[in-house]
């Protein structure tokens, strides 16, 4: 997969052009899976959702091992899946990237990257958002914490500190959402530089506590987030996640988001190497 997919800058009254490189790109992606097996063993390989050796999906489909290692070279060439060695087995995984960079390059092809929705509407009506107060720090870091046990949240291995965070993120962009008064998320924009001319960018981060997620509380606290962000006069909000968290993705698209691209190797995790989408949210106004 192609390290960034660019988005072309055009006067916002002309329709956006795909770049030739892009296009090139996509082709070649197309290309590869254009051959149905290689689509079914691209499948296979992703449900099976770790890595697992050849002879797992040349069992299951019925198909020679020579036929299989082809076809899985052919998707490893253009970045769908990653082979390695181990020992005298070779195991093959999904790569990550595929899973955000093939539906941008379907809504690109598309022309589905334009303006996107303001926020999410279908709010529950069971979660309230309010300001975040001097008492909700121990929550705050609490639910922190629980994002980190993921492995998919944030390259942090611990919660930073009250002081540290108070001193990060902007005032009037600190969020708390409480389900029956208990906090259960929370929401928050830090600059992005301190430069004058970025004064408008900002960065944002939405956590949702163990046990209440897919409540709609990432919903409320995304709603509340941008169209405070858009009404004190933030210009762009951008945010990068993991691949693996599809979900927070998903979020963020809901609000507005569109994925420019992904940085390959951008930092170490626990010694490994992670990938991240990074996406960008223009207010209305300034599309």
């Amino acid at each position: 997969m192609s390290a960034s997919l660019p988005l072309p800058v055009v006067p916002s009254h002309q329709p956006a052009q795909l770049a030739g490189q892009d296009a090139t790109t996509y082709a070649e992606w197309f290309a590869c899976l254009a051959e149905p097996m290689r689509v079914r063993l691209l499948h296979a390989v992703a449900v099976a959702g770790r890595d697992v050796t050849v002879g797992m999906p040349t069992e299951q489909l019925g198909i020679s091992q020579s036929t299989c290692f082809h076809h899985l070279r052919k998707l490893a060439d253009v970045g769908f899946v990653r082979l390695r060695k181990e020992g005298t087995a070779t195991l093959v995984s999904v790569n990550p990237t595929c899973c955000t960079g093939l539906p941008q390059a379907a809504d690109a092809v598309m022309g589905m990257l334009g303006p996107r929705p303001c926020c999410p509407q279908d709010l529950p009506g069971d979660v309230t958002v309010r300001a975040l107060e001097a008492g909700d720090w121990a929550d705050v870091r609490r639910i922190y914490a629980d994002g980190i046990a993921t492995g998919h949240a944030t390259f942090e291995t611990e919660a930073p500190d009250r002081r540290s965070l108070d001193h990060t993120w902007l005032p009037g962009h600190r969020w708390v959402a409480e389900i029956d008064g208990r906090v259960v998320g929370w929401a928050a924009a830090k600059a992005a530089s301190n430069r004058p001319v970025y004064a408008g960018v900002a960065e944002t981060s939405v956590y949702v506590g163990d046990g209440f997620r897919g409540r709609g509380v990432g919903k409320a606290l995304i709603h509340r987030q941008v169209t405070a962000a858009d009404d004190a006069g933030l210009w762009t909000l951008q945010t990068s996640i993991f691949p693996e968290n599809r979900a927070s993705i998903a979020l963020h698209q809901s609000a507005g988001f569109r994925t420019l691209g992904m940085r390959e190797r951008i930092g170490r995790h626990h010694g490994v190497w992670r990938d991240t989408v990074f996406l960008e949210r223009r207010r209305n106004d300034d599309l």
